[in-house]
């Protein structure tokens, strides 16, 4: 197999600050007929939703051919897509991809097994449809979270609002994106200004930022960057938001430096300074955050060694004015919103589990063409879950009917079809496409999850709704380390 990028090796932070904004050698190597990209464009590749991979069980047979492929994460804020969207995607999955949809922890959407000559094609094809690919993996903030369950109240409905509002303050201001994958123009404009947010080499590692009601913790709101529970006033008004800082999941190895963490409890803020003030979170990380050591680089970590007090008198420098005390909270629930719900706009929703997010058909459970078949004749939006499943909103009462029978048809499986156990498990994809995975999970789990329901119906305990969550690498992106 050929080697991937013979050049002299960079680190990441000059790799960024050459990059041009965000271009690097992109387009060029879009244009030749290698099956992978250099090791400086593949590292900018992640900032536009690419990451590349190889088939990994392909590889163990055959070291001698070159298998490498791609995975691309859509950014959909609070997860929420449109029918149109969702179609475009499933097209996409079908004519690019491996005929599968993974629904991520983060309320995304992953196409897997897409080669490097379709990549152009399938990011203008999703542009097209209004869906960005940009920032959704690399140095930089990610998809914003918020609870995705529909609802007529407007105060709520407001808060999830922010998920979009704080996509588009945060986004990235280059054109590269746009000029390579959309546009298709190759050439490097004469000035590349510099991002006004994130500089020229923007973050030292990702942002993670979750929204939560209080009460409602879907998102596992601690174990992000940033996190915003929204407090409601005794008349059901939206009073403001609890702003949490420096969770994070990933760690490495016997390397006690690194390790996951829950978020800090930094103060209350009102909706008008919820932009401002995570505004200047992000500058924080940007300006404080460890360039020297990714494994270190994490807002986390920052929190860690300078301190709360510390972090708090820098943020309120920065915005201008004094964070008003942390709000008490009432005990967590972990919602999954599945099964049929009121909206309270006359309409429902139902949520449909997906065991570990993928979006298959096998045998006569034919989930991805039932989903399809039932988003297209009822035209129904869908929002995607952190615990990986999906939600089919805006159903008239007089169709709920037809959706349940439309649903057995397909074999697709309800809560009524699954164990408390089965409901609560997660995994992340690890092998055979995630170069970081050194094991199983989310292959292996539901094979495990069967003996699983054998013991617990042995000790009469199969209601206990006990969590399992798998990973294949200590980076913990299925959050195992929070299940209970």
């Amino acid at each position: 197999m050929p080697k991937v990028g013979a050049m002299a090796k960079k680190d990441v932070e000059t790799i960024k600050a050459e990059s041009g904004g965000l271009r690097s050698s992109l387009a060029e190597e879009l244009a030749n007929s290698d099956r992978f990209f250099s090791g400086a464009a593949e590292k900018i590749l992640k900032f536009h939703g690419v990451y590349q991979q190889e088939d990994r069980d392909a590889r163990k047979q055959d070291r001698t051919a070159d298998h490498h492929q791609f995975m691309i994460r859509t950014r959909l804020p609070g997860g929420q897509l449109t029918p149109e969207q969702y179609i475009a995607h499933d097209d996409l999955a079908s004519n690019y991809g491996n005929n599968t949809l993974r629904i991520t922890t983060r309320q995304d959407f992953q196409f897997h097994g897409v080669l490097k000559g379709d990549l152009r094609e399938t990011l203008r094809e999703l542009n097209h449809a209004l869906v960005s690919t940009l920032g959704a993996c690399g140095d930089i903030v990610r998809n914003v979270m918020a609870c995705p369950a529909p609802t007529a109240d407007p105060q709520r409905r407001a808060v999830q609002d922010f998920s979009f509002e704080l996509t588009r303050a945060l986004y990235p201001r280059t054109n590269a994106y746009h000029q390579i994958w959309v546009d298709g123009e190759a050439m490097i404009d004469e000035q590349v200004v510099e991002d006004p947010l994130y500089g020229k080499t923007y973050l030292p590692r990702k942002f993670k930022i979750a929204i939560a009601y209080a009460g409602d913790n879907c998102v596992d709101v601690y174990t992000n960057d940033v996190g915003l529970v929204a407090i409601f006033d005794a008349e059901s008004k939206l009073k403001g938001f609890n702003l949490l800082a420096g969770g994070g999941m990933g760690m490495t190895h016997n390397n006690d430096a690194t390790f996951a963490r829950l978020g800090d409890e930094i103060g209350f803020i009102t909706p008008e300074q919820v932009v401002e003030t995570v505004k200047a979170i992000v500058t924080i990380h940007r300006d404080f955050g460890d360039r020297e050591n990714r494994k270190h680089a994490r807002l986390k970590y920052i929190l860690e060694d300078h301190g709360v007090e510390w972090f708090r008198a820098e943020l309120e420098n920065r915005v201008g004015f004094k964070l008003q005390p942390f709000e008490p909270l009432p005990l967590f629930q972990v919602e999954d919103h599945l099964g049929w719900h009121e909206q309270g706009d006359c309409c429902w929703f139902i949520g449909i589990p997906v065991e570990n997010g993928r979006v298959v058909d096998r045998g006569n459970y034919r989930l991805r063409t039932g989903l399809r078949a039932i988003i297209e004749q009822f035209d129904l939006p869908v929002r995607l879950t952190a615990q990986q499943n999906i939600l089919l909103t805006n159903i008239h009462p007089d169709d709920r009917g037809a959706v349940d029978a439309a649903l057995a048809k397909y074999g697709i499986l309800t809560i009524e079809d699954i164990t408390p156990v089965r409901r609560r498990a997660l995994a992340c994809t690890a092998l055979p496409t995630c170069g970081l995975a050194i094991t199983e999970a989310e292959r292996v789990l539901p094979g495990v999850i069967d003996q699983l329901e054998d013991v617990l119906d042995e000790l009469d305990i199969a209601d206990s709704g006990i969590t399992i969550r798998m990973t294949g690498c200590p980076n913990g992106c299925s959050r195992p380390y929070v299940a209970e």
